[in-house]
């Protein structure tokens, strides 16, 4: 990978990123602008399956009204997170916190995409009744995981202070 890093780094885009002062702190920017746009979306559906907010309105209807903006932002945040490590890949590839926060990000995007799937049933009945325990602790995890992959964001910049040995660029 460390190979692969050293050519991206290399490439046109990856020198143009690089070289021009304001673009990587405005894709930081947007990027975190979009992680908390997602998050907060989420933290509003899992309130709303806890009993906790909008408890007098449809699950599927607290989701339809955040779904365009956690998927919007999603695809935002690809967009500039695959920016970022263009820009500084060596940065990244080196960094254990960017890819627990990859392997992190992967099952949070196929947690939201089973969840998804699971509210386009909802209108057969399948969340009639109250959340069961099972589904509550799903939605807790769901709000831990993404705490997790917001400090793994942040921790990308001071890998090696977090992890001592076991970071990667260590």
């Amino acid at each position: 990978m460390f190979e692969f890093g050293e050519w991206l780094e290399a490439t046109s885009l990856s020198v143009t990123i690089q070289s021009v002062g304001w673009v990587i702190p405005t894709l930081q920017s947007i990027h975190i602008l979009m992680i908390g746009i997602v998050f907060v979306s989420i933290l509003i559906v899992v309130l709303r399956v806890l009993g906790l907010i909008r408890a007098d309105e449809p699950l599927e209807r607290v989701w339809a009204r955040f779904r365009p903006w956690l998927w919007s932002a999603l695809v935002v945040m690809t967009v500039t997170g695959l920016l970022l490590v263009i820009g500084e890949p060596l940065r990244q590839f080196t960094a254990l916190s960017f890819w627990l926060k990859m392997t992190l990000l992967a099952i949070a995007v196929a947690s939201a995409l089973a969840f998804a799937r699971a509210m386009r049933r909802a209108a057969d009945g399948a969340f009639a009744g109250p959340p069961s325990p099972l589904q509550k602790a799903a939605a807790v995890g769901t709000v831990a995981l993404w705490l997790a992959i917001i400090f793994l964001g942040r921790a990308i910049a001071y890998d090696v202070e977090v992890w001592g040995r076991l970071s990667l660029g260590a």
